[in-house]
């Protein structure tokens, strides 16, 4: 009977020891996970504003135009880089008629972003549209910057 009592203590001290082990091992990968990331939040108080250009269909970078294609029946929002110009692409996917356009609202650079909203305006009354489905996006052409692009 001494026998089984001095094995379950000896069980119970290794069992408390491999908790506080595991639970220390925890502690210190939670610890570290904060430590190597970090939550930039954005600001998006505006710092100046940027100087950009609405690219016409035929000045649209051919891969730009394939990826445009394949993402056009959906609501998307990408950017695309070359070697010195930076296009912002957003789009509204499939319209059930012709007639929308796209306005810029904002566009202009914060302390570590640059923010991007636009608005999709629907067919005026009265004006002539077509009855095919549409697919209204809009690309814009700016100088190529390190921060990243902020979606409204």
């Amino acid at each position: 009977m001494k026998e089984r009592n001095k094995t379950a203590a000896v069980m119970g001290k290794k069992r408390i020891r491999y908790i506080r082990r595991a639970a220390a091992g925890a502690l210190a990968f939670c610890l570290l996970l904060c430590a190597g990331c970090s939550v930039e939040k954005s600001n998006r108080t505006k710092v100046s504003d940027l100087e950009y250009e609405i690219v016409a269909e035929e000045n649209i970078p051919e891969e730009l135009k394939q990826n445009i294609e394949e993402r056009k029946n959906a609501d998307f929002k990408m950017t695309y880089e070359t070697d010195a110009d930076l296009y912002i692409v957003r789009g509204y996917g499939e319209q059930e008629t012709g007639g929308y356009s796209i306005r810029i609202k904002e566009l202009y650079l914060t302390s570590n972003a640059i923010f991007f909203s636009t608005e999709l305006i629907g067919p005026r009354k009265g004006e002539t549209i077509t009855k095919s489905p549409s697919f209204p996006y809009i690309v814009v052409r700016t100088a190529l910057r390190e921060e990243s692009t902020i979606f409204d």
